[in-house]
C-alpha cells in the first residue's frame, strides 16, 4: 500500500462501491506491444514514420485521435488508418499478444465473490473488446461495453453505456484505468476513478487528471478496493 498515493477524495470509502468498472487496454491486460506493433506497421504502410516518443498517445484515446495525435493526419486519413489498423489487428492478434495484468484474474474472481459487479468501459471498439474479453476467458464481467459507430464515442459515452447495462446510478461506481482519459470520462459522471500505472502514462499524469487515488499493481489495486 506504500506505493498508493491518494490524491483526491471519494465520496466513501472505495472497499464500499458495489460496483466496480474496468478499462481494458492497459488496465485488465497488457495490450501496449501488440498495439503498437499494429499501429506502427499502419502507419509505415500509409507512409509514415512514426515518432516513437510520441507512440503512447495510441494507448487510451479513440484509435482515431491516436493516429492523429501521432502522425499529424487529417480527420479522413486518420480514420482510413484506424479501418485499416482494426483489420490487421483483428488478422494478425492473438491472444498470447495480449495477456492479462498480474494478479487481475483473481482480483475479479475477488471482487465478484465479496458481492461486487464489474463491467468493462472502453474506447476500444465494442465488438473487439467482447471478442478479446472471451478469448481471456473472463466471465467475472457483466457487461463488456466499448465504442460502436454513430452510438458511443467517447469514454463517457461508454460508461454511460457500462452504467446503463447494469442498471446501477453512478453513485455505485468507481471507474478503475490507465489514462487520463479513464479518469476524466469518470469524471464526468462524478465517478471517483483510481489510477493504475501500467506502464503508458506519463509520471503524474492520473493524479494531475484527477484519480482518487493511484496504484502500480495490480496487488495494491486490490488493497485500495479492500480485498
Amino acid at each position: 500500500m506504500s506505493d498508493s498515493n491518494r490524491v483526491a477524495r471519494a465520496p466513501r470509502p472505495l472497499s464500499e462501491y458495489p460496483v466496480v468498472l474496468f478499462d481494458f487496454d492497459g488496465t485488465v491486460a497488457d495490450t501496449q506491444p501488440a498495439i503498437f506493433r499494429v499501429a506502427i506497421q499502419t502507419m509505415r504502410e500509409h507512409g509514415y514514420d512514426p515518432d516513437p516518443s510520441k507512440m503512447l498517445s495510441m494507448i487510451g484515446p479513440p484509435l482515431e485521435d491516436g493516429f492523429a495525435l501521432v502522425c499529424g493526419m487529417d480527420k479522413d486519413e486518420a480514420r482510413e488508418c484506424a479501418d485499416a489498423y482494426r483489420e490487421l489487428f483483428s488478422r494478425t492478434v492473438t491472444p498470447d499478444e495480449f495477456p492479462l495484468m498480474p494478479g487481475m484474474r483473481e482480483l475479479l474472481d475477488g471482487l465478484v465473490a465479496s458481492g461486487r459487479r464489474v463491467a468493462v468501459a472502453t474506447s476500444r471498439m465494442e465488438a473487439s473488446a467482447q471478442e478479446m474479453v472471451a478469448s481471456l476467458g473472463l466471465t467475472q464481467f457483466e457487461a463488456v461495453i466499448g465504442r460502436v459507430h454513430g452510438v458511443r464515442y467517447s469514454k463517457a459515452e461508454s460508461i454511460e453505456g457500462a452504467l446503463q447495462a447494469l442498471r446501477v446510478p453512478a453513485r455505485d461506481a468507481v471507474m478503475v484505468g490507465d489514462r487520463m482519459h479513464d479518469v476524466i470520462g469518470a469524471r464526468e459522471w462524478e465517478i471517483p476513478c483510481i489510477g493504475l500505472y501500467s506502464g503508458a502514462a506519463y509520471p503524474g499524469e492520473l493524479e494531475e487528471a484527477g484519480a482518487v487515488a493511484t496504484c502500480h499493481s495490480v496487488k495494491e489495486l486490490a488493497q485500495l478496493l479492500g480485498l
